[in-house]
């Protein structure tokens, strides 16, 4: 709660960025990096698959020279978005006016997105922080995910969220796979179904 956006992506993003700079010792392949989370995790796996390169090719810190991309992302329980304006489009009932939306933006409990007004500065975090802001053609492969279970109005896990990504995904030629849980017969099914995707996209053979 000490945090708004951005700190809390540019972490991750550094995150990667320690990874690659460790691969040649810990045995990585730099080019098989990929991202997965629930929820906020997820939202922030799409942001760092989306989003231009945050390398700085010219800092001194070995860390921050290297690339931020990924080769894939597999979000679950997700979010495509966290601009309040665009969920209300995308999901039926109040779920943009859950209180996390606010934390993430430094806002109080007390704002109202309907009466509040947005500021140039609160307009330009709401399409920054929101992950199909930054999708273009040149973007990896998704395998989005969310629970059949949170198809009811005013929740901010709702599969629209998934359902949209997929459906501007697909205007652009990029992979987008999207399940409901129910889609598999259990938790197993599920993982192997994410593992396949994750190795198709590492250029890895599936045994058998």
């Amino acid at each position: 709660p000490e945090v708004s956006f951005p700190a809390h992506y540019l972490d991750c993003a550094r995150a990667i960025q320690f990874i690659r700079a460790k691969a040649a010792g810990w045995n990585i392949d730099p080019k098989r990096i990929a991202c997965t989370g629930g929820s906020a995790g997820a939202g922030i796996s799409q942001w760092l698959a989306f989003h231009d390169d945050l390398a700085d090719p010219k800092s001194a810190d070995p860390v921050a020279r290297q690339s931020t991309r990924l080769a894939c992302a597999l979000p679950t329980n997700m979010q495509c978005t966290y601009d309040p304006r665009e969920i209300k489009q995308i999901v039926p009932g109040d779920a943009y006016n859950v209180a996390p939306l606010k934390q993430l933006h430094g806002l109080p409990e007390t704002f109202d997105w309907n009466k509040d007004p947005i500021n140039a500065d609160l307009d330009a975090r709401l399409r920054d922080c929101s992950p199909i802001t930054h999708l273009t053609k040149d973007d990896p492969p998704v395998f989005a995910m969310n629970n059949a279970a949170n198809e009811k109005d005013g929740n901010i896990h709702h599969p629209n969220f998934g359902r949209h990504l997929k459906k501007q995904m697909d205007v652009l030629g990029i992979e987008c796979e999207f399940h409901l849980d129910t889609d598999f017969q259990g938790p197993q099914a599920r993982t192997d179904a994410m593992l396949a995707f994750l190795k198709k996209n590492f250029g890895m053979k599936a045994k058998g």
